[in-house]
């Protein structure tokens, strides 16, 4: 009894409108000649009632026909639009030529304004009988949001994408949003009206307007715009207490996908975020295109991006090289979904192991390399110093040297900000990366380059999914100085620009990112606890815990010695490398290594002897001391107790 005869089932509502559709016909061909009559104020005369008495039935056959074709009788009119209202014009044009053909034929005479008002007639009665389920619904629809709070809405963008979230935002009985005003910064459009909302000003006055009305939640539905009028817009959005909504892109608009459920929470990226980066794509297909391509570290933040934007130019092979193979497999996993026709291969091993990426090399003969292996956590590394030097300096010297045997072509590091004046281990490992690349440069085949720069948002180990994982925990969210200052750039920017970097390349240039302006961690916590819905000193805290071991207030992207050259791309700079001496930069690296081997303590000293800009902080120097005793003392006292047997 699934299917109860009751005005819900869409056959039974179909034959309601069938039965309304005859009478209205019948009723619609008497009225339109007796109105026709009584406007000159005389009684119709028999002749013309006769032809209409005569034909009504053919007429009512007709008109239904045409109703069935133009599909009027099961469409969802309760969602009717002007698409709708179009096919009733159409069906009232029809139904009016046909009558007339057929009283002409059949030699039954009409006064020819008969016809204007039979279809003034019938195309009212019918838009009434649609239209009717879509006033009933909308009724409907009100009653029960008045029931539950609306979220008052303010919508940024009186162009289509708008229009189209509006509209949907008031007709839709599952969403309970009162728009309650517009922004647009055209002048022309302020003080109109869009679906019946008025367009109150441009984005001068977003908070006014957020406070005058109440606003729960801003959506901001300009799929064309700027990166930087985004970031603009939502920095005004962000300083008010209202949730905060974007359409992604304009692929949405083109493919006329524009609906609420597109729409996505506001994320830190978007209020950081520059106008897109242009690369050259010839460029970079031109030494990626057809070629043999090793990425290490290919299954981390920074090279699985580089395997993404890689497979998209069309290598022969890509090689991914990787020591944890869930990070790697995951990447596998992806690129094979995305790219099924790409020749991939995906090797674990470690950049330290020598004969592993000798052979890996040798076998694969790649024309290109993108060494993205590394450790990168600052405070970690000054805790396990010889790991830094072990994995960073000589996976990249062993990788460099395979490299070189192999004839590539084209060797690329990834550098960091952290090498210039390093004050931490893992900044002055990198320096010296890219010392040995600038030494294998002179003397090899192979173009060895450097790519230097900041961080770069949502990477593994970095502050925001930290912060994120701070307030999931129920805070508090940590900074270590409210001071301290870094640059960021998302991870396919960051990628994009090192690819370019890449077709630059001649051999022993350090190539250093614009990254656009310093971000104070403090703020992007701030917004963070703020996108995340919460209230600042309410039900999240910030807590400043002290600068960590070989930590900076600030990042530098250029030594004052190295100065600074541009390249084609305005984003992208060349860095005079610093002169040193190879010869002994070769035998201290010797004795580095060795050093690192045997676990000693003075690793970091040893270090500075090479790299003259890392200076030590005292207190660093002083705890790495204060440990080593500790150590050497519990070392001791395990010797010193009783042996057994004694």
């Amino acid at each position: 009894m699934g299917n109860k005869m009751t005005l819900k089932n869409s056959r039974v509502r179909m034959f309601i409108l069938f039965l309304v559709d005859i009478g209205t016909i019948i009723a619609d061909s008497y009225l339109a000649m007796i109105l026709r009559f009584q406007i000159d104020g005389m009684w119709v005369p028999v002749e013309y009632i006769t032809s209409v008495h005569r034909y009504v039935i053919i007429n009512v056959i007709t008109t239904l026909i045409i109703f069935w074709v133009l599909n009027l009788y099961n469409r969802v009119w309760s969602y009717a639009s002007m698409h709708e209202g179009g096919l009733i014009i159409c069906a009232g044009l029809l139904s009016t030529t046909f009558q007339a053909f057929g009283l002409s034929l059949l030699y039954l005479p009409v006064p020819r304004s008969y016809y204007l008002f039979y279809f003034f007639f019938l195309t009212m009665t019918t838009f009434v009988t649609r239209f009717s389920y879509r006033i009933f619904h909308v009724m409907k629809r009100g009653i029960k949001n008045s029931k539950k709070q609306a979220i008052n809405t303010m919508v940024i963008g009186a162009g289509e994408a708008g229009s189209m979230i509006i509209n949907e935002m008031k007709n839709s009985r599952y969403l309970s949003r009162n728009v309650v005003c517009v922004i647009d910064d055209n002048e022309n459009k302020k003080g109109k009206y869009i679906n019946g909302i008025r367009i109150a000003g441009g984005r001068d006055v977003i908070k006014e307007c957020a406070k005058r009305y109440e606003v729960d939640e801003i959506v901001l539905a300009i799929p064309s715009a700027s990166t930087k009028d985004t970031r603009d817009i939502l920095r005004i959005c962000n300083e008010t207490e209202c949730k905060m909504k974007v359409l992604p892109g304009m692929y949405q608009f083109i493919n006329e996908d524009i609906t609420v459920s597109k729409l996505r929470d506001v994320s830190i990226e978007d209020l950081l975020g520059r106008d897109a980066i242009d690369i050259d794509i010839d460029s970079v297909a031109g030494y990626i295109k057809n070629k043999t391509v090793l990425v290490t570290g290919g299954g981390g933040s920074i090279g699985s991006e580089l395997c993404r934007q890689i497979a998209a130019h069309d290598p022969r092979m890509l090689i991914i090289f990787d020591i944890y193979e869930n990070s790697a497999y995951d990447i596998q996993m992806e690129l094979q979904h995305n790219y099924p026709k790409l020749k991939l291969e995906v090797l674990i091993g470690s950049v330290r192991n020598t004969k592993r990426i000798e052979s890996v090399m040798e076998l694969y003969r790649p024309d290109v390399v993108y060494h993205a292996a590394a450790h990168k956590h600052v405070p970690l590394m000054e805790d396990s110093p010889n790991e830094a030097i072990k994995n960073n300096v000589f996976g990249t010297y062993k990788t460099a040297r395979a490299a070189d045997k192999c004839g590539v072509k084209k060797f690329v590091i990834i550098s960091t900000d952290k090498a210039v004046n390093p004050t931490n281990v893992m900044g002055a490992s990198k320096r010296l990366c890219e010392m040995i690349i600038q030494t294998f440069s002179k003397y090899s085949k192979t173009e060895y380059v450097a790519v230097r720069f900041g961080n770069v948002l949502g990477s593994n180990g970095s502050v925001i999914p930290l912060f994120k994982k701070q307030m999931e925990a129920g805070g508090p969210v940590t900074v270590t100085h409210p001071d301290i200052i870094r640059y960021f750039m998302t991870i396919p920017e960051a990628v994009s620009l090192v690819m370019q970097a890449g077709a630059y390349a001649h051999g022993g240039e350090i190539f250093v990112l614009d990254m656009g302006e310093p971000v104070k961690i403090a703020d992007m916590a701030k917004n963070l606890i703020r996108l995340s819905g919460y209230t600042l000193g309410v039900d999240m805290e910030i807590k400043y815990t002290g600068l960590r071991p070989g930590e900076k207030l600030y990042e530098e992207l250029l030594t004052k010695e190295e100065g600074l050259q541009k390249t084609e791309n305005d984003l992208i700079f060349i860095g005079k490398p610093l002169e040193f001496d190879e010869v002994h930069f070769l035998s201290k690296l010797k004795e580095l290594e060795q050093a690192a081997v045997d676990e000693a303590p003075n690793v970091k000293e040893l270090v500075s002897e090479i790299v003259p800009t890392y200076h030590i902080k005292e207190e660093d120097k002083r705890r790495d001391e204060e440990i080593y005793k500790e150590l050497v003392g519990l070392g001791q006292a395990s010797h010193e107790g009783p042996v057994v047997g004694e």
